[in-house]
């Protein structure tokens, strides 16, 4: 079913060096060897350091370059592991093989794992985050990616038993899972400052994450599913989730975008004034964040990773002017029902409340 252009107030852009970042991703892949040879030339056509020049358009290119490499070596993990490996299939084994890598990652000089290609790739990766990042920012890169293994060792549990999660759990499991929180990191990194601590820690600036978290993860659902539905495995993504609640493929597809924009809509609104009462640092990291949600959209919406060319997706390729729901009202998911709850009062700035899309199934 093909998908409609989706919503989008974020000017896209894209890093002038995207090109020699792509190049160099491509280089690093090989040269430490990761995943198959054959899953390594099809990532390489995927266009990686592409999409890490679009989430960091004006970043130090150093740092687009480590946000590639690290992309890279998570559909590594994702493809090789997780949806083609045997390890898709065995949560206790996967939980052991991501915690050995988190312990590389955490402490790069252990004996552990020397001839692995993933481990490897993952002691370069930590060492650069050293060199580019303080050590506030490296320990939460490393906390971050903890949260992203115990969600794909949750996911396994759910591929294994061939279930389908309920949508509020799917949501919670979504927000990491797709390694968002991985990269908020290297936002700050790429411009080289720090968030002070008394922000970084704020609630809001976590609602502000958790619905650009939602929004790529979404986002990223809509636009992989004709790849997923086509491949012969196990595969999870919010459509199917909904059509396991009973709605139809059409009525699933039309909620999700209404769910995206209304968050969308929130995410908007929260940046916007965080922008206005935050320090010069949260103005470039609520740029950052505007830019990794258009920067993924753009991205998904022209990689061979998801039109597939062979089987042509029926994706969009422009974005949307308005969205089809924008109402501050909570969706109804308990996991995430808090983000309203710290929104500034007042309508978001340029946007007009639309009719709801997202009423529950009688």
């Amino acid at each position: 079913m093909a998908v409609p252009p989706l919503f989008s107030p974020i000017p896209p852009a894209v890093h002038p060096r995207h090109a020699e970042i792509n190049t160099h991703t491509a280089a690093w892949a090989e040269a430490f060897g990761i995943g198959s040879e054959d899953l390594r030339r099809r990532l390489v056509r995927h266009e990686i350091g592409v999409f890490a020049a679009r989430v960091l358009p004006y970043g130090r290119e150093e740092v687009v370059r480590i946000l590639a490499d690290f992309v890279m070596w998570l559909f590594g993990v994702d493809d090789g592991y997780c949806e083609e490996g045997v390890l898709g299939q065995r949560p206790g084994d996967l939980a052991g093989t991501m915690h050995r890598l988190l312990r590389v990652a955490q402490n790069p000089e252990v004996p552990l794992l020397s001839d692995d290609p993933l481990a490897c790739g993952l002691r370069d990766l930590r060492a650069r985050v050293d060199a580019y990042g303080t050590d506030t920012q490296a320990a939460r890169w490393v906390a971050c990616l903890r949260e992203y293994a115990l969600s794909v060792v949750w996911e396994a549990s759910h591929r294994r038993a061939d279930t389908v999660p309920s949508l509020s759990d799917y949501t919670l499991m979504r927000l990491y899972d797709g390694a968002t929180t991985v990269i908020f990191p290297l936002l700050q990194m790429g411009h080289g400052y720090e968030l002070p601590a008394d922000e970084a820690d704020d609630k809001s600036v976590r609602a502000a994450e958790e619905m650009a978290s939602f929004v790529i993860t979404w986002d990223n659902d809509l636009l992989s599913d004709h790849k997923e539905r086509a491949g012969e495995g196990y595969y999870l993504n919010v459509l199917r989730v909904l059509e396991a609640d009973g709605f139809s493929q059409p009525e699933a597809m039309t909620l999700a975008i209404a769910q995206r924009d209304r968050v969308l809509t929130a995410f908007m609104h929260l940046t916007d004034h965080l922008r206005t009462v935050g320090s010069p640092q949260m103005r470039q990291y609520t740029a950052g964040l505007r830019s990794f949600v258009r920067g993924s959209l753009d991205w998904g919406i022209s990689s061979v990773r998801y039109t597939t060319p062979d089987d042509p997706a029926g994706l969009p390729t422009t974005v949307a002017d308005t969205p089809t729901d924008d109402r501050l009202e909570p969706l109804g998911i308990d996991a995430v029902s808090w983000w309203w709850n710290v929104l500034p009062p007042g309508p978001p700035r340029g946007l007009s409340q639309s009719r709801d899309l997202t009423g529950a199934r009688g």
